[in-house]
């Protein structure tokens, strides 16, 4: 019973805790300098790991769908199922699972380093707002970052299955190209790119409030941030499935 009162104080205190980053952010008291520097920290150094990776999603799947759909004579519809795959579902996903291990996991160190070292009380001796000095930022720098991240990823991947399509499954590149761009429309797209909004919002939340709450000398910096990042992957499954289904519902 305890462990379910706990529990449910926890939740309180992170809704509690996303309020007051939404209220700062709505009010516009953002520091726009340090929300460039996490842009940089947090976007640029994680463009190559997305795009290797993205690349050979798309590669593989090209290969997979090549085995499969060539056993019916439709070798052409590769394209079709690694950019829908990719658009709908696995670029937002996977984007969001290394975008929380990379820069989410950094966030919550970088956080709960400060934390434990008692740097945020001194903020607030100081009579600065913590979640406004420290937190805003790298919030709003998510939400701005990782949409663009997965544009890239749907890009690497859908070019990772081209090679293979062109090379290994002999399909003429120009109607590879062609079967790409008639198989993905503005409902496609968006639906990937709304869930990443939400992604964004998500993993920017868990990792800093695990981050801003860290406890226990250097030891629990590492407990929390391990903590962080799995708790990002875990929303990020149970969202993308919700919202998933909320879209399709719609959108169909």
């Amino acid at each position: 019973m305890q462990r379910i009162i706990q529990f449910f104080v926890s939740i309180g205190n992170a809704l509690f805790f996303l309020g007051n980053v939404f209220f700062c952010a709505l009010k516009g008291r953002i520091r726009w300098g340090e929300v460039l520097k996490q842009i940089y920290e947090q976007g640029i150094q994680s463009v190559i790991i997305i795009a290797m990776t993205s690349f050979a999603s798309g590669a593989v799947l090209a290969l997979q769908g090549y085995v499969m759909l060539n056993r019916f004579g439709a070798k052409e519809y590769v394209a079709d199922l690694v950019a829908l795959s990719l658009v709908r579902e696995l670029s937002p996903v996977f984007s969001s699972f290394i975008f929380s291990g990379k820069a989410g996991a950094r966030m919550a160190a970088e956080l709960g380093t400060m934390n434990v070292n008692d740097q945020i009380v001194a903020t607030r001796a100081l009579g600065v707002d913590p979640i406004e000095f420290l937190v805003v930022p790298r919030m709003v720098a998510c939400f701005l970052v990782l949409p663009g991240l997965v544009v890239f990823s749907d890009l690497f991947g859908i070019f990772g299955g081209y090679i293979i399509g062109v090379a290994d499954a002999g399909i003429q590149s120009s109607t590879y190209i062609h079967q790409t761009l008639r198989a993905i429309n503005y409902v496609d797209f968006f639906s990937g790119f709304i869930k990443t909004l939400f992604f964004s919002v998500a993993i920017g939340w868990v990792c800093c409030y695990q981050g801003f709450h860290t406890k226990g000398g250097s030891l629990g910096v590492g407990k929390f941030t391990t903590k962080a990042v799995a708790l990002s992957y875990i929303v990020v499954v149970i969202s993308n499935t919700v919202l998933t289904k909320i879209i399709l519902a719609f959108w169909g």
